[in-house]
């Protein structure tokens, strides 16, 4: 796969049209992620689990679809530390009956609704676009994947 580095940053571009196993082979990164978000909503672990498994199973793949599943992969690690915290907090108001419903919590569990459902239609986006062979950047991981993922 061919790439080149911009000038006025350090990330990478992809100037070839990826091949169709490529691009369905990325676009399943994403897809992955949604699976195990429904599959497993109550347990934040789990889509990061089945995330880094996809990842691990195409480490040898192609540099356009590692650098997908490096971008998936790390948006899951954000959501899981989100979503955990989220998950304890109404655990422990319903076991322990001395945290109770505040401010604070509801206005956390709203941020972390906001940010799923934001997380969730980027993923359907890169999805979509990434099988059509467009390459996707994510705001942040993107950034995380460049660093890590190298042609």
């Amino acid at each position: 796969m061919e790439c080149h580095e911009r000038t006025m940053t350090n990330t990478l571009t992809f100037q070839s049209k990826p091949s169709e196993h490529e691009a369905e082979k990325a676009s399943n990164s994403y897809v992955m992620s949604l699976v195990a978000l429904m599959a497993g909503l109550p347990l934040p672990i789990i889509n990061l689990i089945a995330t880094l498994a996809f990842y691990i199973a195409n480490k040898k793949g192609t540099y356009f679809v590692r650098w997908h599943c490096t971008q998936a992969l790390f948006s899951q690690l954000s959501l899981l530390f989100i979503n955990s915290f989220g998950f304890w907090w109404t655990i422990s108001i319903f076991i322990t009956q001395k945290d109770t419903i505040n401010n604070n919590y509801i206005s956390y569990i709203l941020v972390v609704i906001l940010f799923n459902l934001i997380e969730f239609i980027a993923t359907i986006y890169s999805a979509i676009q990434t099988r059509k062979g467009i390459h996707v950047r994510w705001w942040f991981y993107g950034d995380i994947a460049d660093l890590i993922c190298k042609p």
